[in-house]
């Protein structure tokens, strides 16, 4: 049985029955709340596989982890299990309940409660803990995040912000689906490790061109990829449906829509794993 083909069956067949419950962590963010860090909750999908391993976060997007019924959302464990198919650890990290959010989607940009520097200092918190523990090797790791999550790991690698240049350990990859491209990151970015975009070029969300135009800008260390008529959340299953509950996106006011596309997401999976394969494994 190759690798390629049970990655396809676990696809097929739903990646949560392959795996174990995770385990419950606590994870120190760099961000501090009256001189203490902000204890971060995590959800460890280790993997069986011998010797010290590859490591990835994986960063939520703007509506949290968890699903309507209070449970880890399909699409963390979905990448937790593909993750660990390739024999590499996963932390599923939380940077909303302990700040007593449960959603930012609703939530205004510039307003928002839980804001873009404490994301990048939970994820460089992530790395420092991961890069402490047994059985991951630390020269290793990765980040990966949608939308919110993928311009927190923008975020996270930008060597030009001074606690990323100081932090002491850096990914060896870092991938972000259909991250927020702002007009300031294409005046001051620079990647501290070889990062992957994924992007849908019918996004009215977080719009694919800034983001094109962000990688031609930054060079090599950055690249992005498009998917010709996908949405936000093309990587998912759910159908398509316009959310107008959301006030951001290319049409405020008029909402934004959301769901997966099949073809971009055999195709962004393809990718990233492809990636990540050459980053990781080599």
């Amino acid at each position: 049985m190759t690798r390629r083909w049970l990655v396809g069956l676990l696809l097929g067949v739903g990646m949560a029955a392959a795996l174990a419950q995770p385990q419950r962590v606590a994870v120190p963010s760099l961000d501090a709340a009256q001189a203490l860090p902000v204890q971060l909750p995590g959800y460890w999908f280790g993997a069986n596989a011998a010797g010290d391993r590859p490591a990835v976060v994986l960063l939520h997007g703007c509506g949290g982890i968890f699903d309507a019924k209070g449970h880890l959302g399909q699409r963390l464990v979905d990448y937790a299990a593909l993750l660990n198919a390739e024999g590499w650890h996963a932390l599923v990290l939380d940077s909303l309940t302990p700040r007593g959010e449960k959603e930012l989607c609703t939530q205004r940009t510039g307003t928002r409660r839980v804001t873009q520097l404490q994301r990048r200092r939970d994820a460089l918190g992530a790395l420092q803990w991961l890069a402490a523990q047994p059985g991951v090797d630390r020269q290793r790791l990765a980040l990966l995040g949608w939308s919110n999550g993928g311009s927190t790991v923008l975020a996270a690698t930008n060597r030009l912000h001074g606690e990323v240049a100081r932090s002491g350990i850096a990914p060896r990859a870092a991938v972000a689906f259909y991250p927020g491209c702002d007009a300031e990151l294409a005046r001051r970015y620079a990647a501290t490790a070889p990062t992957l975009m994924l992007v849908g070029q019918s996004d009215d969300w977080t719009p694919a061109q800034p983001c094109l135009d962000l990688a031609a800008i930054a060079g090599s260390g950055l690249t992005a990829i498009s998917y010709a008529g996908a949405y936000h959340g093309f990587d998912g299953s759910a159908p398509l449906r316009v959310r107008r509950d959301v006030p951001n996106g290319v049409r405020p006011g008029q909402g934004v829509t959301v769901g997966g596309d099949a073809a971009a997401r055999e195709a962004s999976r393809r990718d990233l794993l492809e990636f990540l394969r050459r980053q990781l494994n080599g």
